[in-house]
């Protein structure tokens, strides 16, 4: 029988759960046990694909093409695990369901209620993670705070899972916040003490409680959790914010959160945890390591969740490089405006990552210009190949009127247009090329380069591609196909022959980079920035030299 671990959230939304339920599975991992993680979330959207990344930050994509919440990105680079569809439940998916079984009379004319239908088909979706992975425990995070009304059904279907298991097989972590009150400066726990009650009036009696906050928890504030929740002082863990999250599974360690699991559960682990790798990720982060400036160029950078992976990506290959990544965060719509151009011509390296729509696409196709031109390092992410392929073919065809068709149905150049599969799709939910698609390397490029291998898996997530038909005017200026289909139908890596690095990639290479295995493009391309960096600093050198 697999084991439960039910995490819930109080006091505060985006308090942290999500990289807490990855850390927690990092604890179970090192230990040598099997771990999935599911995040159950309350909205009525069947997923967050047709949601804008202002209201849900990314989209991350699975191997299966599932597109979920962000959080299974943290759960991914923390647990190292390939995950599917069944680890992200939402309100939306389970009312569908449940809705086409009445709709085939499923249930013999019955009244369809919250209880026990719906519960029941929450309890039904939990239990499949761990038939589709057969994990030792399987890790249930809940979006929200405890009190939303939308977050009930599941928090009854977590009651009920635990009486039908028995309680030696699943335990709840509750989340919360301690605030500080600056004028008196103290922490207070009052809240956290209401949001256990609200819990507990559900029927949940937390196990653990984790208590986040950005100032030290003093031992008396943990007996005084301990005393009014009704949980063991063992059972009281501090998570003081840091500004490393991959130094959150040792901060959890320290507390002995690990071995609470462990005994709790039942578990037998099969290994001793062995820390020195993850230590060692950490203490380079903390390392005083010589600065690069990427600029990213994306039309939501208000909310740089948006680029949750892109940013963590860039993080991962700047540590394997020995150095730290200053982020230039740069609005495309702002760039049009001729805004914007001081912080872009400071970087050494710019990213134009992925997106949707019309809006700020002429500042992305002005930054890819501005790379190509000035010999700047440039990495395109699935539309940032898209603008690269634009701008090239402006510069080639000599007109403006080279575009994509997402963007302009009349173009008479449109280098990057439509797939075929996509044309005649109404609905706009799942209906993308998803998920997992192999690309094959072509010898003598930069991309088989950095890659060091023949072929590749990627994850895509785009209706867009370009347009075979000018595969080979573009190819004479100079434009190389570096990686195809293995049909060879599909450009999915393009790059330029008389550039340092400028590579587009028509898939989203930053959902696989990991923190002790970064992605290949991304460590390439941040090489590439800091040996621009270096020619900068020896220009400069050398011009101060001369006026001497």
């Amino acid at each position: 029988m697999s084991k439960y671990l039910f995490l819930t959230g109080g006091v505060v939304s985006s308090v942290g759960k999500g990289v807490t339920a990855a850390a927690i599975g990092k604890l179970l991992k090192e230990r040598g046990l099997s771990v999935s993680i599911q995040k159950l979330d309350p909205y009525i959207n069947v997923d967050p694909g047709t949601m804008s990344p202002y209201q849900h930050g990314e989209v991350f994509v699975l191997d299966d093409g599932s597109e979920t919440d962000l959080d299974l990105g943290h759960y991914e680079r923390f647990i190292d695990v390939s995950l599917s569809r069944v680890c992200n439940l939402t309100t939306g998916q389970i009312y569908s369901n449940v809705i086409a079984r009445e709709r085939r009379g499923d249930f013999l004319g019955g009244t369809i209620q919250v209880v026990p239908h719906i519960t029941n088909e929450i309890k039904s979706r939990i239990r499949e993670v761990h038939e589709v992975t057969s994990a030792d425990v399987v890790i249930t995070e809940v979006g929200g705070t405890v009190g939303d009304i939308e977050s009930l059904p599941f928090l009854e279907a977590l009651r009920q899972i635990r009486s039908d298991v028995g309680r030696e097989n699943a335990m709840f972590v509750h989340v919360t916040w301690l605030p500080y009150i600056g004028a008196t400066g103290e922490l207070k726990t009052k809240p956290t003490q209401h949001s256990v009650r609200e819990l507990r009036g559900i029927g949940i009696s937390p196990d653990v409680i984790i208590a986040r906050s950005d100032h030290t928890v003093v031992e008396s504030l943990r007996e005084k959790i301990a005393q009014f929740c009704d949980v063991d002082r063992k059972g009281v863990i501090p998570l003081t914010t840091t500004s490393s999250l991959y130094e959150v599974p040792l901060l959890l360690e320290a507390e002995g959160l690990g071995d609470n699991i462990v005994n709790r559960l039942g578990l037998i682990p099969t290994q001793v945890p062995d820390w020195s790798d993850w230590e060692d990720l950490v203490a380079q982060e903390r390392e005083d390591r010589p600065k690069i400036r990427i600029a990213i160029v994306g039309k939501y950078v208000e909310l740089q969740d948006a680029y949750m992976s892109v940013r963590e990506a860039v993080r991962h290959a700047s540590l394997e490089a020995r150095v730290e990544a200053e982020f230039l965060w740069v609005h495309s719509a702002e760039l049009e405006k001729d805004k914007g151009w001081d912080e872009l011509k400071r970087a050494h390296g710019i990213i134009v990552p992925g997106g949707f729509g019309s809006r700020g696409i002429e500042g992305k196709i002005a930054a890819a210009h501005y790379a190509r031109e000035n010999q700047i390092p440039y990495l395109g992410l699935c539309l940032g190949m898209q603008v690269m392929v634009i701008e090239f073919g402006r510069h080639v065809l000599g007109t403006e009127d080279a575009n994509s068709t997402e963007f302009d149905r009349n173009t008479s150049h449109p280098v990057i247009d439509l797939l075929p599969e996509q044309r005649g799709i109404g609905e706009m939910g799942g209906t993308m090329r998803l998920g997992l698609y192999p690309c094959d390397l072509v010898e003598g490029t930069l991309a088989r380069t950095v890659y060091q291998t023949e072929s590749v898996n990627e994850r895509h997530r785009h209706r867009y591609e370009f347009n075979n038909t000018y595969r080979e005017i573009l190819a004479e200026h100079g434009m190389v196909y570096s990686g195809l289909s293995p049909d060879g139908r599909l450009v999915e890596i393009a790059e330029l022959s008389d550039h340092p690095f400028m590579i587009g990639s028509q898939f989203h290479p930053e959902f696989l980079s990991r923190p002790n295995r970064p992605h290949p493009l991304f460590a390439g391309f941040v090489q590439a920035a800091t040996r621009r960096d270096k020619l900068q600093v020896e220009e400069v050198a050398a011009g101060s030299s001369a006026l001497k």
